[in-house]
């Protein structure tokens, strides 16, 4: 009977090794054949820099990059037009790209404690948006006023688009 129990475990630690490799094969030839099924990533870890080939993956809906050490964020950023929520808090962020105001999809912008002084007027190109967050940036006090009125992610889109335009 021994014998017969450690035939089970070893079975069931193989059939367990090569489902998790059968899963690393397909998770790599899809990525190989550039097909994306998934529509959220979340990459945490304390990453200091994004890789291009993540401005390739169009069909993201959600990009959460929180809790990481992030200077910048590449303009190449606009090319993921599908998203709809973009969490890039708790990182190290003193500045935004312009072209964020190209992710007109977007309804959830979440900027929550970075280092953020001010914002690209391109963000009042953001129509969509719904949830901004801002809470723990040393913003501008024109910024902060506008931002903490009732109704304030509207009238800092507002503000921003009033800006932009007035730059043209």
């Amino acid at each position: 009977m021994p014998r017969n129990s450690k035939d089970k475990y070893e079975q069931s630690s193989f059939n367990a090794d090569v489902t998790r490799k059968t899963q690393a094969y397909q998770l790599s030839e899809e990525q190989a054949n550039h097909k994306k099924t998934w529509t959220e990533l979340e990459i945490t870890r304390n990453i200091r820099n994004l890789s291009s080939n993540l401005f390739h993956m169009t069909h993201l809906t959600a990009l959460i990059l929180k809790n990481n050490s992030l200077l910048r964020i590449p303009p190449d950023i606009h090319r993921l037009v599908n998203l709809r929520n973009l969490d890039l808090s708790f990182n190290k962020l003193r500045s935004l790209p312009s072209e964020l105001g190209d992710l007109i999809q977007l309804r959830e912008l979440n900027l929550n404690h970075n280092h953020l002084r001010i914002l690209p007027y391109e963000l009042g190109k953001l129509f969509n948006l719904m949830i901004l967050g801002l809470v723990g940036n040393p913003l501008t006090k024109d910024i902060l006023t506008i931002y903490s009125e009732p109704n304030g992610t509207q009238k800092l889109l507002t503000f921003m688009l009033d800006n932009l335009q007035g730059m043209f």
